[in-house]
């Protein structure tokens, strides 16, 4: 029998934006939402997050997000949707 080398790819996206605050997560303006990609595993993500917060560092109420998509889509984590 063989084995499937092929990672499971689990869908991460990197979103940012304006907060109004910036120790909450109220969004100045979701039109202005920031879609910064999306990953298949949480390494990639993370650094196309730590990228994207870098080029905000001069806004401080700029934020960027991982959002575990998967973790949504399956919140019982056994592989089926919902």
């Amino acid at each position: 029998m063989s084995e499937n080398t092929t990672p499971t790819q689990l869908l991460h996206l990197v979103i940012g934006g304006e907060l109004v605050d910036p120790l909450k997560t109220e969004f100045r303006d979701l039109t202005q939402i920031d879609f910064v990609g999306a990953y298949p595993n949480f390494e990639q993500a993370r650094k196309a997050w730590k990228a994207a917060a870098q080029r905000s560092v001069d806004n401080a109420h700029m934020r960027y997000f991982v959002l575990h998509a998967h973790d949504l889509i399956d919140p019982d984590n056994d592989g089926i949707i919902g």
